[in-house]
């Protein structure tokens, strides 16, 4: 067992095993999880708050690669990868990225949930972009210019681990006024990103 943490969709033979060592899996809370031990991560609080992302198990690298490129373009200083998210060594990341893995700070995690309860003590803030009973509009949102935020962005299918949204601080929505109810995760990114940008 090699401890990825990922998604598994409800009646899909996808989550039997493990797309990464084809081990055997276990369920949690509705979700194929996979426990590990991550080494103990000191983030040290910076004088000026810190703006990263956490792109749990997102499974388009060209989502990713497009996410890289609006991280740099709004300041972000830090791209979680977590899970089935694929890094900038993917081919497809670095094409959408174009150059901006080189200039944003990134690290691979198996299980995002175990992250960011390591992160949460250290001081940063936690959100999530997600759907939720408790979701606020994103541009009625108040956060402090002092402290370190951490934004969530989950599975294209799935959406944002029910866990990670247990830890978070608040839950933000982006108001849809046609039929289709989500905007592609890259484009939502953009959009929490910049209105979260107004704060700084």
């Amino acid at each position: 067992m090699c401890d990825l943490r990922y998604p598994r969709e409800q009646s899909h033979s996808f989550g039997i095993r493990c797309p990464h060592c084809l081990g055997e899996t276990k369920i949690v809370l509705q979700k194929t999880i996979y426990e590990e031990q991550l080494k103990r991560e000191k983030i040290k609080k910076a004088s000026t708050p810190t703006y990263s992302v956490l792109l749990d198990n997102i499974r388009s690298a060209w989502n990713v690669g497009s996410i890289f490129r609006s991280t740099d373009g709004f300041g972000f200083k830090h791209v979680y990868l977590c899970g089935i998210t694929p890094t900038p060594e993917n081919e497809a990341v670095k094409k959408t990225s174009l150059g901006a893995e080189d200039s944003i700070l990134w690290s691979y995690h198996k299980n995002s949930v175990e992250l960011v309860q390591k992160l949460k003590p250290d001081g940063w803030k936690v959100y999530a972009l997600e759907e939720d009973k408790r979701a606020i509009e994103i541009g009625k949102q108040v956060l402090l210019n002092t402290e370190n935020c951490l934004l969530i962005l989950g599975n294209e299918v799935t959406g944002v681990d029910e866990e990670l949204l247990s830890l978070c601080d608040e839950v933000f929505y982006i108001p849809m006024q046609g039929e289709k109810r989500s905007l592609n995760v890259a484009i939502a990114f953009s959009v929490a990103a910049f209105v979260l940008g107004q704060n700084r």
